[in-house]
């Protein structure tokens, strides 16, 4: 593929992650739907209509340019066995998830009751997966995409739901580094479809602070979680008034 297919097709993915047609599209740029079409088709972009997409999906040009080029060759989504198979192993999960946080092996079992070969075995089947390449000296290359995520419906998510979300509500959010917020309030979905936008570039800021404090050393960094959700709703209480209800 070309440079430019690689950037068109980043877009096409991003686009569709993001659950947004060329319909939507076009409206956001101020095109028609069919100029829309000829412009992928003939994958005929100018600068400034690709910077204004860019924008749209919450890169600069230069970091959607980078993602194109990285991901075409990195894991975006394991597939539900896969996903199975990390879930049926807590220590499997454990050390996908510190690798993924780009712990090193010592570290690992610095930290975890945990063996160097326990470790290592994990390394090996998480290497297998296409998560991570296993290099000499035990050291990592994760082989994930900038955009990598799980399953919608699949067993990490279901895991998660099961078994983490409830611990970690758990707590009264009043502790140093820690906040909560509700909001509730009538949008239209022109007014939803920019907040799905704003979600997206919080996401891709949170993970930007992370590769920021990768130069700090483990010791000063800490496991932070952030649950963003977002969905039409209301208190079933609420709902229980409703006439005819």
């Amino acid at each position: 593929m070309t440079e430019t297919e690689h950037l068109v097709s980043a877009i096409k993915r991003h686009l569709k992650r993001q659950g947004m047609t060329y319909r939507d599209l076009a409206a956001d740029i101020g095109l028609s739907e069919p100029g829309v079409k000829r412009m992928f088709a003939s994958h005929r972009f100018t600068v400034e209509r690709l910077v204004q997409i860019s924008n749209l999906l919450g890169f600069t040009l230069a970091e959607l340019a980078q993602d194109a080029m990285l991901s075409e060759k990195r894991l975006h989504m394991l597939t539900e066995a896969q996903e199975r198979e990390l879930v049926s192993d807590p220590r499997l999960l454990l050390v996908a998830v510190c690798v993924l946080n780009q712990w090193e092996l010592q570290d690992i079992v610095g930290v975890y009751r945990l063996t160097e070969a326990e470790c290592i075995e994990r390394l090996v089947r998480l290497d297998r997966l296409g998560l991570i390449a296993l290099l000499p000296n035990n050291r990592v290359r994760l082989q994930v995409a900038r955009d990598f995520d799980w399953q919608p419906k699949g067993p990490i998510r279901s895991f998660f739901f099961d078994a983490g979300l409830g611990d970690f509500l758990r707590s009264d959010f009043t502790g140093r580094d820690q906040i909560i917020d509700f909001s509730h309030g009538m949008l239209t979905e022109t007014a939803c479809a920019a907040m799905h936008a704003e979600i997206k570039r919080l996401r891709q800021r949170f993970a930007e602070l992370h590769l920021e404090s990768l130069a700090v050393p483990l010791s000063k960094r800490h496991g932070i979680a952030m649950v963003v959700a977002f969905r039409e709703w209301e208190l079933a209480a609420f709902s229980l008034l409703r006439r005819g209800a």
